[in-house]
């Protein structure tokens, strides 16, 4: 196992920019003050008892006793149905014909569905995508029909009599091919697409959106420049391998009322996407309910909606019965989101002082058959894809292509990990160029708090400089190292991250919170517990207002006819806006609590607070009331009657300063990202010069989390963030034949690390300057450590060997072929 230390420092706020309602007043903590000028009068405020403490988890001992139940643990009797789908064998070809027969007359099959039973569109930020493809297939592995049948074998041997008679059409799987004027159309009714105003596809092409970021003047820049540097880089598709497949469980009732049970990151935008599907079957909102369980591993490919369409459109079938559907895991390759390829074009301009002149940076992103998820991954990236820098002359296209591939869609990072991989290549290479080092060279460049971001809005405060001091210090940057054995070489890197919630202006967070009898609470929340520690840190939020320890606390899991409203677990963006929601609900349960002991006791409500589960008063040293003898049952008074009764709070959450309309042609004008996690990380590694094998010794990530509101979480953020990337970095790819057929469905050959291939040392590094916003000062850290992970590893490999390596993964016979040839990749052009 890696050896973990820990390197924390806590460090003073900044003032804030922009407006924003959750921002706390000039001196005050979050989460303390009570309403109004009464604050003031109260005196010094207690430390933190709860946030920033390393807690247990809320949800550990349910994982660990396997008492969690997750969506195929749960029983729904002997009127359970399965469902097998009919999958395409082919990436691009018209229907011509559907013959049922042969799989109706096989005993134990209930229905035969296809098509032509639901011919609705669905999507998150636009409709391209049937529930069944209707007159043409546009990936290997789309579903065509669907048999339900009384057990799982019966189902999948009927599905395979299913006759489909094809006509194979032309199909292209490069982004940059589909490009041509000559292309094949995957999409030919793509203008008519209903989609969100922030999406620009292009009819008639095979561009779905194209993202155009535009800043200074570009011929100046370049002018500028005394080094221009170009090339290409290359990131191929990768798979989520979640331990828990995906699954879906639909009840269409007798009442009409539709229930789906879900392993799901978005349970209101699933019930939101089904109810505009099945909306001409006379189901709306109301009708349907969402059931999400414990998940076990998301990464973005349980977001939104995909094959769990299937479980709400099948049970419209067969009334009264429930209808599994499960996938396999060579479905879980094909059939959910894959993490999209991408091909990256840099061109960078800096003076000989180190100084960057100009940014042009083109992505053109293989976005699959359908892209009603993906392509907001490419709007994400084409509005941040200068990275961490101040870059005041740029100019980003991020274009998302249709290919016959599968669907790509959300994946840790949402699009930061693939093009930063190119970006930070081409920061160091720079940086040699020049003659500069390349930790110099970033820590003259790094954006500050108040620099104009890429589409103008300012900077949110940052500590990315500490956190390249303190990566640069634990990787002892600057030092040679040399490996005692003469056939393997030590190389070093440092690389900076960053990251924004990609999120409409418009997604919000609710929270309910109730006290019990004895004082414990309960939180009813829809974000999402993924394993990234979300219960635990809003009951440490929680507990932190109302005095609570965490341990009696307890998040529910959402069902979205109890829960209040989540957007979705997505972006890395719940612990603060989930987070915010629930301290409102805990302020407000607290405030109930004051005003209820004024009222009732005629104690001076300013000198009240909480403390050790009870009310306490300023003016009444020893004097206390249990939370639990009221919180429930009211205060008794004199007369012998009683005032007050369960408290209950409630919080809501939106940023009201997002935007995202901005001018199509610049992305100028709005304020589309709500603030930037910002980090660094440095590697330390051993490369065999025969094999080309690499060894970790040594990896550090140091990421401002603006308050840690439960450290040891971070702290597994951390190293299981960089595990992850350095399994995309050096191991993971997905491979197609030449028809479109995925040949490595399996995790015999798509190799992910095991606890073999884990760095030696891991050091997390904490770094905190607040978030005005956030609660306590938080902002997200989920995403993030998975992102520096290739550009470290590439940047590392070359300065141990000297092998540029531009296309990931970079595996051992990559760098083994630079190394025979004698000599580095082909450089890019320069000047």
């Amino acid at each position: 196992m890696a050896k973990l230390e820990t390197t924390q420092k806590a460090k003073a706020g900044r003032g804030s920019h922009g407006s924003n309602g959750g921002k706390q007043a000039a001196g005050a903590k979050p989460g303390f003050a009570a309403r109004g000028p009464e604050a003031e009068r109260r005196g010094p405020e207690p430390a933190l008892r709860s946030v920033g403490k390393s807690v247990e988890r809320v949800d550990g001992w349910e994982k660990v006793s396997g008492a969690a139940k997750f969506v195929d643990d749960i029983e729904f009797g002997p009127g359970l149905l399965y469902a097998a789908v009919v999958e395409s064998p082919h990436a691009h070809a018209l229907i011509k014909r559907i013959d049922a027969r042969s799989a109706e007359a096989v005993p134990g099959v209930v229905k035969v569905v296809t098509g032509k039973d639901f011919p609705y569109t669905f999507g998150l930020y636009m409709k391209d995508r049937h529930i069944f493809a209707q007159d043409r297939v546009r990936f290997v592995g789309e579903q065509v029909a669907a048999v339900i049948a009384w057990d799982p074998k019966t189902a999948s041997r009927a599905a395979r009599l299913v006759k489909v008679e094809y006509e194979e059409l032309p199909a292209i799987f490069d982004p940059v091919a589909a490009l041509a004027r000559n292309a094949p159309l995957i999409h030919p009714g793509l203008g008519d697409y209903p989609r969100v105003p922030w999406f620009f596809p292009k009819a008639k092409t095979n561009v779905a959106h194209w993202r155009k970021t535009r800043k200074g003047d570009m011929d100046k820049g370049f002018k500028d420049a005394d080094v221009i540097l170009e090339d290409a880089y290359t990131v191929p598709r990768y798979a989520h391998c979640a331990i828990e497949i995906h699954g879906a469980v639909g009840l269409y009732d007798a009442s009409g009322r539709l229930t789906v049970w879900t392993a799901s990151q978005s349970p209101f935008t699933q019930r939101h996407g089904f109810a505009e599907a099945l909306a001409p079957l006379g189901l709306s909102h109301k009708d349907i309910r969402v059931v999400t369980p414990y998940v076990g591993g998301g990464f973005g490919g349980k977001a939104g909606v995909s094959m769990e369409i299937l479980g709400a459109a099948l049970a419209t079938k067969v009334q009264g019965h429930p209808v599994k559907v499960l996938w396999s895991r060579a479905q879980e390759f094909v059939n959910t989101y894959q993490r999209q390829g991408v091909v990256a074009q840099l061109k960078l301009g800096a003076r000989k002082d180190g100084t960057i002149t100009a940014l042009e940076h083109k992505l053109y992103w293989d976005a699959g058959a359908y892209v009603e998820y993906g392509a907001n991954v490419v709007n994400a990236a084409g509005l941040s894809a200068c990275g961490p820098y101040r870059v005041d002359n740029l100019n980003i296209d991020s274009v998302c292509v249709y290919t016959n591939l599968p669907p790509g869609g959300p994946y840790r990072g949402f699009g930061y990990s693939e093009f930063m991989f190119g970006l930070e290549s081409h920061m160091t290479r720079m940086a040699k160029k020049l003659g500069l080092d390349p930790v110099a060279f970033r820590r003259k460049n790094a954006i500050r708090e108040g620099d104009a971001l890429a589409y103008g809005a300012p900077m949110n405060p940052t500590g990315i400089l500490e956190a390249i001091d303190k990566v640069a210090a634990e990787v002892e940057w600057g030092k040679a190292a040399g490996s005692k054995d003469p056939r393997k070489a030590v190389g070093k890197s440092v690389v900076l991250f960053w990251k924004a919630p990609a999120m409409p202006p418009n997604a919000s967070s609710a929270a309910f919170l109730k006290f019990n009898e004895d004082g414990s609470l309960n939180i009813l929340v829809s974000g999402m517990e993924i394993g990234q520690g979300l219960y635990t840190a809003v009951a440490q939020i929680a507990g932190e207002i109302l005095a609570v320890p965490a341990a009696k606390i307890r998040v529910e899991t959402p069902d979205t006819d109890r829960n209040p409203y989540e957007w979705q677990t997505v972006g890395s963006h719940v612990t603060w806006g989930c987070g915010n929601a629930v301290k409102k609900a805990a302020i407000d349960a607290r405030e109930q609590i004051f005003d209820l002991v004024e009222r009732a006791l005629h104690v001076d409500r300013a000198s009240l607070y909480l403390e050790d589960e009870r009310v306490k008063s300023r003016n009444k040293p020893g004097w206390g009331l249990r939370l639990r003898d009221f919180v429930i049952a009211g205060i008794q008074v004199e007369d012998f009657t009683y005032k007050g009764g369960p408290i209950m709070g409630r919080g809501v959450f939106l940023p009201e300063f997002s935007s995202a309309i901005g001018d199509p042609e610049t992305s100028q004008g709005g304020h589309p990202n709500v603030h930037y996690t910002t980090g660094a990380a440095g590697v330390v590694i051993e490369v065999d010069r025969e094999t080309g094998k690499v060894r970790i010794l040594k990896a550090a990530l140091a990421v401002d989390v603006g308050k840690a509101i439960n450290p040891g979480l971070v702290n597994q953020q951390i190293i299981g963030g960089l595990v992850q990337g350095f399994g995309t970095a050096l191991y993971e790819d997905m491979r197609f034949d030449a028809k479109g057929r995925l040949l490595n469905a399996n995790f015999s050959d798509y190799k992910i690390p095991t606890a073999l291939d884990i760095p030696d040392k891991i050091v997390p590094i904490i770094v905190e300057v607040p978030q005005p916003d956030g609660p306590f000062g938080a902002r997200g850290v989920g995403e993030h450590t998975m992102i520096p992970a290739a550009p470290l590893i590439a940047n590392a490999v070359e300065d141990a060997v000297g092998a540029r390596v531009k296309s990931m993964p970079v595996t051992a016979e990559k760098i083994a072929l630079a190394l025979a040839a004698g000599k580095p990749k082909t450089p890019g052009k320069d000047r």
